[in-house]
């Protein structure tokens, strides 16, 4: 046996002679730390700790000298060229006599977790494999533990005739023939590549393909059997021909065993899941598709009554709410224990109260007609009130609000179009609802497109604009009408922007225009003199007088 033994349990190989089985206290990869490591129950194949089956722990399958000799096969294992040692190469298990160059391009065209590399996932995966696939007790019976001396020839019998028809171990061989088609699904066969022949069906197979028409995993080892022309491991090609009890996970070869569940056991195997009493003839009750007497069912699985606490037994009524659960006889209000089997009841702090006694003690009251909510009423709620579901409307309107939007205003509530009509922004201009954007002018809403020149009638929303008697005008328009004009341009000064201007007797320029008629020089801040309807600067005036 390869590898550092852990914790051992006792057990015999094809000879008789004791041996060391690596398995006990192994940990479940499947219900994790609720497990304390496998312990094997006496005589199911499964353990005591956590129920979970044998394969479903971190166990290795025993190694016995070979493929062949474990399943009891003659002849020579080897075939073509010697092999190298698989392990050399950090694999738990190689095709036999495949050379080395092949080994890779044998392992590539398979999924990963079927690669045995030694320390992966993929090595505890074959180990799993071929404790389901080639189980001890199918292959020798010296590991049979439940079977009749009786019919120990049968089994002998079964076993020779297996191994002589249908079992066999496949062998890796490069396709030497082009044409040629998978025995599994049909594609071709690539010239030159890798395949796996079945000599016992005369077939090749992609490496990926040579699996068990059953249980559909790759067969591990390359052992297989053949039934109607159909690949299987051993496993299944022996259930196609004899029962197997789905208690201790051996063969049938008595012909008297008890069907139940749709499966089929030893007699005296059909037992209770928990204390293994005999379940033949008993009631018992399915749990995770297994069977437990009633005692135990009602000791592990049944609910414990919230008023009597006494088990409910699965010949009474489970009545359950928010996951406390009552006999129906002691389904009562907590106050006036009258029965609420089909009544209306309220909860409060862990107990149960019918309708009235509910109402009495703990019923809040509606903020609309002031009366209380009832047990099973529906109730409305916002913030710190609440309402009947008839008296939460539109203080307006007065229609029910329901599962509509609304919009609170002080201790109101408003429907939408109640609210829009009470309270939203209105244009002065239009009278219409400003929904979006809007100009405010004089401490006044406006539409932007409401809000226009009041004598061009241009939008003055981004413009620059002024006033006149509180109505609003472009620039133009201002100028246009009410502002001075310079005496020299003759256009308006309105003053936008800062322009300034300079007055004198009821004449306006603006600072620009404000120069000498003669010699164009600006009289801004400069002494000037009045020459009819023009000015000139004093040295103009001077040249005009000589």
């Amino acid at each position: 046996m390869n590898g550092v033994p852990r914790t051992h349990a006792e057990a015999f190989d094809i000879k008789g002679v004791l041996i060391t089985d690596i398995e006990e206290g192994q940990p479940c990869l499947q219900c994790g730390e609720i497990c304390s490591g496998f312990s094997p129950h006496i005589w199911r194949k499964n353990c005591t700790s956590c129920k979970c089956p044998r394969e479903a722990h971190d166990v290795c399958h025993e190694e016995w000298v070979s493929v062949r000799s474990r399943l009891g096969l003659k002849g020579d294992e080897s075939s073509g060229p010697i092999g190298v040692d698989a392990r050399e190469r950090g694999l738990a298990w190689a095709p036999p006599g495949l050379p080395s160059h092949k080994m890779e391009e044998y392992f590539s065209m398979l999924p990963e977790i079927a690669i045995p590399r030694l320390g992966t996932p993929g090595e505890r995966h074959r180990d799993r494999q071929l404790a389901i696939q080639l189980p001890k007790q199918d292959l020798a019976r010296a590991y049979c533990r439940h079977l009749d001396p009786k019919h120990a020839s049968s089994a002998d019998d079964f076993m020779a005739a297996r191994n002589e028809i249908a079992l066999d171990i496949g062998s890796v061989q490069e396709v030497i023939e082009r044409d040629l088609e998978c025995g599994v699904c049909g594609l071709s066969l690539k010239y030159g590549s890798l395949a796996v022949s079945a000599s016992k069906l005369g077939l090749l197979y992609h490496p990926a393909c040579f699996s068990c028409a059953d249980c559909k995993e790759l067969l591990v080892d390359l052992a297989y059997c053949v039934h109607d022309d159909t690949l299987f491991c051993e496993r299944h090609y022996a259930e196609q021909l004899k029962p197997r009890c789905a208690a201790c996970d051996e063969l049938i070869f008595s012909g008297e065993y008890t069907k139940a569940m749709n499966k089929d056991w030893h007699s005296g195997h059909f037992c209770c899941w928990q204390c293994d009493e005999s379940l033949t003839g008993q009631r018992y009750v399915l749990r995770d598709e297994h069977p437990y007497c009633i005692k135990c069912y009602e000791s592990v699985f049944a609910n414990g009554c919230e008023e009597c606490n006494k088990i409910i037994g699965i010949d009474s009524k489970d009545l359950s709410y928010k996951d406390k659960h009552w006999h129906e006889a002691c389904f009562l209000c907590n106050r006036c224990r009258v029965s609420l089997v089909d009544k209306q009841f309220g909860s409060k702090v862990d107990k149960i109260y019918c309708g009235n006694c509910y109402d009495a003690q703990f019923a809040s009251r509606c903020d609309g007609c002031g009366e209380i909510f009832r047990a099973g009423t529906k109730k409305m709620e916002y913030k710190t009130r609440q309402w009947h579901e008839k008296c939460f409307c539109c203080v307006v309107c007065k229609n029910p609000i329901g599962t509509k939007s609304f919009i609170p205003r002080e201790q109101e509530i408003y429907c939408a179009g109640c609210y829009e009509d009470k309270f939203a922004t209105r244009c002065v201009k239009c009278n219409k609802i400003i929904t979006s954007g809007g100009v405010t002018y004089k401490n006044e809403p406006w539409h932007r497109d409401c809000f226009t020149c009041s004598n061009c009638n241009n939008s003055l929303a981004g413009q620059r604009f002024t006033s006149r008697d509180d109505k609003p005008y472009c620039a133009e328009c201002f100028g246009e009408l009410f502002a001075k004009r310079c005496t020299a341009c003759s256009k308006p000064i309105t003053g936008i922007g800062g322009t300034r201007f300079i007055s004198f007797e009821d004449r306006h320029w603006h600072n620009d225009c404000f120069i000498c008629a003669g010699c164009k020089t600006s009289l801004v801040g400069r002494g000037f003199i009045t020459d009819g309807d023009d000015i000139i600067c004093p040295e103009c005036a001077k040249l005009k007088l000589m």
